[in-house]
C-alpha cells in the first residue's frame, strides 16, 4: 500500500529578488538617515558637486531608488542637509553665554560639521523656498541676533544690524579660512577656538 503523498517542503525565501538579482541588504530601520549619513561622508571627502544619488545608494547599501524616494532628487537631498545644519547651528547658538561664546560655537560647529557647513552656504545648490530650510535658517539667524543684542550696539553708536553682520562675518570668515587650511600658519598649534576668542575681543565687548 502506497503512502499518502507528502505536502511539499515550504519554499525558503530566495536571497535574490524577483528579477533574479541579489537583494540589497535593508538598512537597519532608518533609510533616510542612512542616505543622509552617506551623503555627508561623500561631501566631506569630495565636496557637494561630486554628489550622486546612485553612488549614495551604493554607499548606504540600499536600492538605487531609495534616495529619490526620500529626497526626490539631488537638490532635495542637499536642501535637507542644509536644513539639518541650520537646525544644529541654531541649537548650539541658543546655548551661547555671550557674543564671543556664540562666535566660538559657530567656529566649533563648522569644525565638527564641515559637510553641513559647505552645503548650508551654497544657495545655488538648494531649494531656497523650502519650508524646513527657511525655518531652520531663521532660527539660526535669530540666535545670532540674540547674542549680538548683548553687546548693546546702540549705546556704542553702532547700527545693530551692521553689528550682526560684522559678528557673522568674523565667525564665518574665520571658520571658512580654518576649514580651507588657510590659517594653518597663523594659528599653528594653538586652539582655534581660543584664537577666535582673542580676535572677537579686539572687535566686540559685552558691556557698554
Amino acid at each position: 500500500m502506497s503512502s499518502a503523498p507528502q505536502p511539499p517542503e515550504p519554499r525558503q525565501p530566495s536571497p535574490r529578488g524577483d528579477s533574479g538579482r541579489p537583494r540589497r541588504p535593508y538598512h537597519h530601520g532608518d533609510l533616510r538617515r542612512a542616505v543622509l549619513a552617506a551623503a555627508l561622508d561623500a561631501i566631506a571627502a569630495d565636496g557637494p558637486s561630486a554628489l550622486s544619488l546612485r553612488d549614495l545608494a551604493r554607499r548606504a547599501g540600499v536600492s538605487h531608488a531609495a534616495p529619490a524616494h526620500h529626497f526626490k532628487d539631488r537638490t532635495g537631498l542637499l536642501t535637507a542637509i542644509a536644513a539639518e545644519g541650520f537646525g544644529l547651528l541654531a541649537d548650539t547658538l541658543h546655548e551661547a553665554g555671550d557674543l564671543k561664546d556664540a562666535g566660538v560655537r559657530y567656529v566649533r560647529f563648522a569644525r565638527e560639521h564641515p559637510a553641513h557647513f559647505q552645503v548650508m552656504f551654497t544657495p545655488e545648490l538648494l531649494r531656497s523656498e523650502d519650508l524646513e530650510l527657511t525655518t531652520a535658517r531663521t532660527l539660526a539667524g535669530d540666535a545670532l541676533r540674540g547674542a549680538v543684542s548683548a553687546v548693546q550696539p546702540e549705546s556704542l553708536g553702532i547700527d545693530a544690524r551692521l553689528a550682526g553682520v560684522a559678528a557673522w562675518s568674523l565667525a564665518h570668515g574665520f571658520a571658512t579660512l580654518l576649514l580651507g587650511h588657510n590659517l594653518d600658519g597663523p594659528v599653528g598649534d594653538r586652539d582655534p577656538e581660543e584664537v577666535f576668542r582673542t580676535l572677537a575681543a579686539m572687535l566686540f565687548r559685552t558691556e557698554p
